[in-house]
């Protein structure tokens, strides 16, 4: 078990537990949230690993940043989501990225299927295209908890 410290784990979890808070309560994501926690997550690279760990974690970063993008860009993604997405990825490895990506992926699937089942007992239509910004699902909390799930096993 790779169990990242407890320190910054502590850390991770309040901020991905305030973008959760945001995202379900106004359906954004504060920018200053995700430079928080980008600036955060390179903060504890360094602190562990040094400039070749802040590089490490910070080319994850952008990485994840160029493909959160791509998905806002084709509708696929929230501009919040793909921010925070690139934000928890400073967090990690490049080579964690896909423990990441599956944790994050794996959450969005078990967050669609309990949004689309409380949605269908209230009565409410599921479409693809939203009347509000809450008819949307918010993936924050799937990459919320998907970062949690990576940062402990």
């Amino acid at each position: 078990m790779n169990l990242m410290p407890w320190t910054p784990l502590a850390v991770l979890a309040a901020l991905c537990a305030a973008a959760t808070w945001f995202d379900l309560a106004e359906r954004r994501i504060p920018n200053w949230l995700c430079a928080v926690a980008a600036v955060s997550g390179l903060a504890a690279a360094f602190l562990e690993g040094g400039l070749g760990d802040l590089g490490n974690h910070a080319l994850h970063m952008v990485i994840a940043l160029g493909g959160g993008m791509v998905l806002f860009a084709i509708g696929g993604f929230g501009g919040g989501d793909a921010k925070l997405y690139a934000a928890v990825a400073s967090w990690f490895a490049l080579q964690q990225a896909l423990l990441l990506l599956v944790s994050v992926a794996l959450s969005g699937f078990l967050l669609l299927i309990v949004w689309f089942g409380y949605r269908r007992a209230r009565g409410i239509p599921v479409r693809r295209v939203h009347e509000n910004a809450f008819d949307g699902l918010p993936y924050g909390v799937a990459i919320g908890l998907g970062a949690m799930i990576a940062a402990t096993v």
